[in-house]
Parts: C-alpha cells; sequence; structure tokens
C-alpha cells in the first residue's frame, strides 16, 4: 500500500505499528525519527526501522507518516510535519488526546492529509524493545474529524486499522477526550496513585514481592508506564482527568464511611452496583 513509511518516535506504539507494516504487507521500507541516537540505533537493531533519518529527511522519503510521541511534543512536530507534507502523502497520529491537537491544525492548509487516530492499545512498557508483533488486535481504534481529511486517507487509515484487527469507532475530539479519561487516564491515574501508597505504607519490598497476588499486580501494573508519555496526557486532558478524579475521590470516600461507620449492607450495595460491570467487560 505504501512504499516508504515513517515512524515519529521509535516506541511501544509506533514501533509495533512498524513491525506489523511490514509483516503484513502496507509498508516496503520504514524509516525512523528519534529524539535519541540510543532509541534509533536499539530499532535498528530490533530491525522495527531500516534506517534513521531527520524529520524533514524522513518527511519527505514517506508516503505514510505515523507521530507516535509523548502529546506535549505531538503538536509543534506536527506542525513541522505539516509544513511539509505534500497531497500525495498521509500523516496520522496516534496520541491518546485529540483535541488540543485538532484544534491547533485546524486551519493549517494541509489538514486535509492528516488523519487523527487513536489506537486504543498499549502496555505498561515503553522503548523499542517494548514494540511487539501481536499489538492492537481486538480493540477499538478512534477517528476523529473524519470530515476534515481527504476521504481517501481516511480509508488508508481504516484499511490499515482493520488488517491490524481493530474496529473503527469515529468521534469528535472533545467527547473522545472526555471518554479516554474516564476509561483509560482514570485507570493510569489510580495505578500510580496505589503504587505510590503501597510503597509509602509497605516499606519491606520482600513483603511487597512475595505477598503481591494477582489482583494487586493487574492493578497496581500500570505504575509501570511511563511518566514521559502519562505526565503530558494528564496536564493536556486536565479538566476531564480532574472530573474523573473528582468522582473516583467520591466513590472512595463512600467505602471509606462504610467501614468508619461499620456500614456493612451499604457496602455490599456499593460493591453489587460495581458488579454491573460484567454486563460491558465480561
Amino acid at each position: 500500500m505504501f512504499n516508504n513509511l515513517t515512524i515519529v518516535g521509535v516506541g511501544l506504539i509506533s514501533g509495533s505499528f512498524a513491525l506489523l507494516a511490514k509483516e503484513k504487507g502496507f509498508a516496503k521500507h520504514v524509516i525512523g525519527v528519534s529524539r535519541t541516537k540510543a532509541s534509533e540505533q536499539k530499532a535498528l537493531d530490533l530491525g522495527i526501522i531500516d534506517e534513521a533519518l531527520p524529520l524533514e529527511e524522513a518527511v519527505k522519503k514517506a508516503d505514510l507518516i505515523y507521530v507516535a510521541i509523548p502529546v506535549d511534543a505531538t503538536i509543534p512536530v506536527m506542525k513541522q510535519i505539516m509544513d511539509i507534507v505534500t497531497d500525495r502523502q498521509v500523516v496520522a497520529d496516534a496520541g491518546s488526546t485529540k483535541f488540543a491537537l485538532c484544534r491547533a491544525l485546524e486551519d493549517h492548509p494541509m489538514r486535509n492529509r492528516f488523519v487523527a487516530t487513536h489506537p486504543m492499545w498499549g502496555t505498561e512498557y515503553s522503548g523499542p524493545e517494548a514494540a511487539v508483533r501481536d499489538a492492537f488486535a481486538g480493540r477499538a481504534c478512534v477517528i476523529c474529524e473524519k470530515e476534515k481529511s481527504d476521504p481517501a486517507a481516511v480509508k488508508a487509515m481504516e484499511n490499515i486499522y482493520r488488517e491490524l484487527g481493530m474496529h473503527i469507532v469515529y468521534m469528535d475530539p472533545e467527547p473522545h477526550d472526555v471518554h479516554a479519561a474516564y476509561v483509560s487516564h482514570i485507570s493510569h491515574i489510580t495505578s500510580f496513585a496505589l503504587a505510590n501508597t503501597v510503597l509509602e505504607k509497605e516499606r519491606e519490598e520482600d513483603a511487597i514481592f512475595e505477598l503481591a497476588g494477582g489482583g494487586f499486580e493487574s492493578t497496581v501494573r500500570l505504575a509501570k508506564s511511563s511518566p514521559a508519555m502519562w505526565a503530558p496526557i494528564f496536564m493536556q486532558n486536565r479538566e476531564n482527568v480532574l472530573d474523573v478524579l473528582n468522582e473516583h475521590i467520591s466513590q472512595l470516600r463512600k467505602f471509606k464511611a462504610c467501614l468508619e461507620k461499620e456500614n456493612m449492607d451499604y457496602l455490599y450495595e456499593l460493591m453489587e452496583n460495581a458488579n454491573k460491570i460484567r454486563r460491558i467487560i465480561k
């Protein structure tokens, strides 16, 4: 489908995307752009990219440019990219926030070459070594402002994501950021907070290692995620994250009150209500 794919960022998302692009035949040659030479070399060593180039050269050489970097860097980098691209190229991003980026690019003369996407997949690991070939399958990919992108560019990205095993959801940027706060961002911030709670109260690392069961491991797993990626997400989606965080704190207070007042009936009711999530997540 594309001769040359440029990935801006050579970490988990872009690296996995690049591996699958070559494996599934929708890119023949992968060019990598990274902030550090170490990451570029690691991506080369792992076969994620075929060559590493500076941003401008990499963009000019590409048919598809795929941007997966921390969201605070995405806007300035994307503006650089959009100033270079022609009407024969496609640009897509994989960022977890969409409103700020879409607003920043709304009046750019090459806006129609950009497809705003958010593949709803990830792990707690980062860097080129985190890239895997079994990524994305069975997950949703959100496409925002489809009507502002060239139909052929949208179709190309839809085909790629479907080939990766994803189903497509269309959303405006603002509701996307609201929903992302509730189903993704709060999970991460809660995990970071829980890890800090345990580290603060449990001083014996051996006890954490020996006694932590599957429930704790699955709940705190996301605390291993990169602060360089997640701090900008929380800040860029600050209002929505604060909204969901306030609600989460309110729910925690209810559980706390039940224990303080020894209110078994209400405690049971809260947990029984939470069980309704089974209807949605099996």
